[in-house]
């Protein structure tokens, strides 16, 4: 009966304790085999023959003769090594599936981690794991997925800088400043609001992107011109009032530029070329060096890099692939609306107060 209560007090602890080392080391000496041993301390015999091999170091005795001896001090360095290194296991486990879905979004789609995450909650997508966006940002720098790493991340991993204002806007130039703007603009409650900015290509080269994000909506427009100069601008705004006709001004109410040469003729900017005489929209400007101000525009042109790098002519990117990453873009789950998409957005905001005014870009 006590052989049987020992044995069972024994094998609720999975691992060899230190004093059942120094018991092995002991009943070693005394020549006693694995099998004795572990009718002794009640083990299975397997563990105990595991454990001299593993506590087994090689001693000379008075004659010089080398021979494997058990040292209890050596079996329990090594245990302790070796949970060291142990570690959690992966919560993802054999979720095949799961780990072919992240890595196709992050890699393919070029999706963030945490929009992945927040996509297969919002849609209800059923795999055998669960992992919170803290879980696969920690795979993703362990190496867990294949072919993943910060080089495929959104942002690389960066964080957020701090900002501070660097200097006014030039008032000779009768530019309206950003402190100007109507406060609904700037608590993006209303639809209608936009941010600007170009988006250029290798040097020596003239054709970029001109790029409008909308505060509210994140929705995002993006136009191939020919040069940085004001006049393209112009033309690309007046292509734009064409397309929406009578609705521009009811869609784009305001505009917020920096103090580019491209953004400063605002008198030209603002005046509607299919009603002259008229004015379209409002151009606001930010301070010189606080692009913080524009932070929805600058964002979405660091998005567009990543289809579009810097160092390539943009001359021979076609107007079909701009549109693709235009829709990638309105089509992207954002976590500050539960991931929804900027079309979602559109299209709830159209249902619920701007019925019939503007078109959802597709």
């Amino acid at each position: 009966m006590g052989q049987d209560k020992s044995t069972t007090r024994n094998r609720k602890n999975k691992y060899l304790s230190e004093r059942e080392r120094w018991q092995i080391e002991i009943l070693r000496d005394k020549k006693l085999t694995g099998r004795e041993i572990a009718r002794q301390l009640g083990r299975a015999p397997s563990t105990i023959n595991r454990e001299i091999k593993r506590g087994s170091v090689m001693l000379k005795d008075s004659e010089l003769i080398e021979r494997l001896v058990y040292r209890a001090d050596h079996g329990q360095i090594d245990y302790e090594e070796k949970q060291k290194n142990k570690g959690r296991p992966l919560k993802i486990g054999f979720d095949y599936e799961l780990s072919r879905h992240i890595e196709r979004k992050i890699v393919k789609d070029k999706y963030s981690p945490a929009a992945v995450v927040g996509e297969i909650t919002r849609n209800k997508l059923l795999f055998k794991t669960y992992l919170c966006i803290k879980t696969v940002y920690n795979y993703i720098h362990s190496g867990v997925f294949a072919g993943v790493g910060e080089a495929e991340l959104v942002y690389g991993g960066r964080h957020k800088r701090k900002y501070r204002k660097l200097g006014k806007i030039n008032k000779s130039r009768l530019l309206k400043s950003i402190e100007e703007r109507p406060k609904i603009a700037n608590e993006r409650t209303e639809y209608g609001h936009w941010e600007i900015d170009v988006v250029k290509g290798m040097k020596c080269t003239k054709t970029c992107l001109l790029t409008l994000s909308e505060r509210m909506t994140r929705q995002e427009i993006i136009i191939k011109m020919s040069s940085c100069k004001a006049e393209e601008v112009d033309k690309a705004l007046t292509s734009l009032e064409r397309d929406y006709g009578g609705l521009f001004s009811r869609i784009f109410k305001t505009i917020t530029a920096d103090n580019g040469s491209e953004f400063l003729d605002w008198e030209t900017l603002e005046e509607s070329k299919t009603k002259p005489g008229t004015k379209r929209t409002t151009l606001y400007y930010a301070h010189p060096y606080s692009s913080y101000e524009r932070g929805t525009n600058e964002n979405t042109n660091r998005i567009i890099r990543r289809f579009i790098p810097k160092g390539i002519d943009i001359g021979n990117v076609t107007v079909e692939t701009i549109k693709k990453v235009q829709n990638w873009i309105n089509n992207y789950p954002r976590g500050i609306f539960g991931y929804k998409t900027a079309n979602d957005m559109i299209i709830q905001n159209a249902t619920r107060k701007m019925c019939g005014i503007f078109e959802v870009a597709q």
